[in-house]
């Protein structure tokens, strides 16, 4: 279905449309909020100009023609299911950037990582407000994305990590985007099916631990990446393959520790439920589930305990 171009006037989300559109085989569920973020945010810039109204329209048309053919989906009949398939997505990303960055390994793959992975923290907006969490993590995303390439475009070796971020910085490539000052453009980084994608990686339901509980001030220096974490298969390496002594040898794999006491463990009289409590325990389950797709059990291990302690006492 034929969309018309974009109106000048809706151009905040036209990286939010790009997305989409390179995920329309790769991952559907990704094309379809990023679609429909872009639908509900372009409603809020301009849905009177005739030329905003069409292109919304055919939006709208286009959102339901995929609704019906993603209709057997759960990512796309629950929301619970969707909020955390893209989240787990944008979260693997941002790992895979992040271990890039951290290792000195700078080029244009990761760039385009970590401006999508702030892009689709972006998309989280659909299914409610942003966790503090999660708007740290796009505020860090973003000043990355655009560091590293002004710094690659000067002929500068970029800093790995966090330092150099000031709050102004974080202010300035927060919720509303890129500064106009950047000269980032994501297209520039566009390698047609090579970008990072669904495959083996960080295991879903991962969190960053804030090292702060003060919003108004940002510190990024202990957003904890777990070890291991590693780009997904299908991402190209742009560095020549590390010698053969350099490959770390395999873990062997350990049996996970189980909390006994969840074993028989029954609800607690008197334990009242409330809606915010199955949602969560409902999330869990999925997180516990994505994480056997890449085969880590200690994942599962660990997000279905977690549900059956909520739901037996009503406590995490």
């Amino acid at each position: 279905m034929a969309v018309p171009a974009l109106p000048v006037q809706l151009k905040a989300v036209q990286h939010h449309l790009r997305t989409a559109q390179e995920h329309e085989q790769r991952d559907p569920v990704v094309a379809y909020y990023c679609r429909l973020y872009a639908m509900q945010t372009g409603m809020k810039l301009d849905s009177k100009t005739p030329e905003c109204r069409k292109f919304l329209v055919r939006l709208m048309d286009q959102l339901e023609s995929m609704k019906k053919d993603l209709l057997d989906n759960e990512s796309i009949s629950q929301e619970v299911v969707g909020n955390a398939h893209i989240e787990n997505y944008a979260l693997k990303m941002f790992l895979y950037a992040d271990n890039e960055d951290r290792a000195g390994r700078f080029h244009k793959n990761m760039i385009k990582s970590f401006y999508t992975a702030s892009l689709l923290l972006d998309v989280l907006c659909v299914f409610g407000e942003l966790s503090e969490e999660n708007v740290q993590h796009r505020k860090y995303a973003r000043w990355k994305a655009t560091y590293i390439h002004n710094c690659l475009k000067s002929g500068e070796t970029p800093q790995s990590g966090p330092v150099g971020m000031e709050d102004e910085d974080a202010e300035e490539f927060g919720a509303s985007g890129f500064s106009d000052r950047s000269s980032f453009r994501a297209d520039q980084f566009e390698d047609p099916g090579s970008g990072p994608g669904p495959g083996p990686g960080p295991p879903p339901g991962i969190g960053f631990t804030p090292a702060h509980s003060d919003p108004s001030t940002p510190n990024y220096n202990h957003i904890q990446v777990p070890p291991g974490a590693h780009a997904p298969a299908n991402t190209p390496a742009e560095l020549p393959p590390p010698s053969a002594a350099a490959k770390p040898v395999p873990a062997p794999r350990t049996a996970p520790s189980v909390d006994s006491a969840l074993l028989t463990a029954q609800q607690e009289g008197g334990v009242q439920l409330t809606p915010e409590d199955l949602t969560r325990a409902q999330k869990f389950c999925k997180y516990a589930g994505s994480a056997l797709q890449y085969e880590d059990v200690n994942t599962a291990v660990q997000n279905l305990q977690k549900a059956l302690r909520l739901l037996t006492s009503g406590r995490e």
